[in-house]
């Protein structure tokens, strides 16, 4: 673990366990290539953060990637999100890039080349799964977050990250029913996102509570119309608070029994009420 101008760089358990199985079989060099370009891919992620003000506080590398920790204090939408996500596949483009600008010209070792080009491209591809925390997740949330409120976003992605990580792992694990070699790679992998997915899904309260908490500081800064919520008086606020979208700011209409509206209401009161009544769920 090493710290880089406030930003702690650190390696995964499994990132370790890799490293130390290739140097027993003989892969060294291969892993040391694809740590670099893991790397360089993180590298592009902080840089976009940085650029847009943002401060990376730490950066944990994976096998297939990495998890950088971004202070952003409520003032990420969606579409910063989707830039910083795709920033770390454009590393990998550009290197695809200029390794086949090297082999046109002649210049370096072919086969060295080519598996740069190979290790980028299943980097790349891979990271754009739909699987938190991969690039791919924060793509699928960010868009999600376009059109749905926040709530719905992080369960809807977490469940997605479920699945699909479950998919994996059932690949990984499949050669066992057909007598072939196993997929340890794919099935370590796999067995990583599905634990780290239904962890997200089960602090998906966690995570909205800490998104109504940055409500605040987002809310100072959006600017446009206002959402209108209309909702009923004895309609519970866990209800309404439910219904915020991400790239918005709320006026509530409190209605009574006969459609008149009783007061508006802007969702900095009802976040206030909602944590008045309520006790904040605690991250196990």
């Amino acid at each position: 673990m090493i710290t880089i101008r406030g930003t702690v760089l650190s390696l995964h358990p499994l990132f370790v366990m890799i490293m130390l199985a290739s140097v027993i079989t003989g892969g060294f060099l291969e892993l040391l290539t694809l740590f670099i370009i893991v790397f360089i891919h993180e590298l592009g992620h902080a840089a976009a953060a940085a650029a847009m003000g943002f401060k990376v506080r730490s950066i944990q590398l994976l096998p297939f990637g990495g998890v950088a920790v971004i202070e952003e204090q409520g003032r990420m939408n969606a579409y910063k999100e989707i830039v910083i996500a795709l920033a770390g596949p454009l590393q990998n483009v550009i290197m695809i890039g200029m390794a086949k600008l090297l082999l046109y010209i002649g210049w370096g070792d072919a086969s060295f080349l080519e598996y740069l080009i190979q290790a980028n491209l299943m980097i790349a591809l891979f990271n754009l799964l739909p699987i938190l925390p991969l690039d791919g997740g924060k793509l699928l949330q960010a868009l999600i977050s376009l059109f749905a409120p926040y709530h719905a976003t992080l369960i809807w992605t977490s469940r997605a990250g479920c699945f699909c990580s479950l998919v994996m792992l059932a690949i990984g694990v499949q050669p066992l029913f057909t007598g072939e070699t196993l997929q340890l790679n794919i099935m370590m992998i796999g067995l990583f996102l599905a634990y780290s997915n239904f962890e997200d899904y089960r602090n998906v309260p966690y995570r909205f509570v800490r998104f109504l908490v940055q409500r605040s500081s987002y809310a100072g800064e959006q600017s446009g119309e206002a959402q209108a919520i209309v909702a009923d008086a004895s309609k519970p606020l866990d209800e309404i608070v439910r219904l915020f979208r991400r790239e918005k700011v709320h006026l509530i209409y409190v209605m009574n029994r006969g459609g008149g509206v009783m007061a508006v209401l802007p969702e900095q009161q009802v976040i206030s009420s909602y944590f008045a009544v309520k006790e904040p769920p605690v991250r196990d």
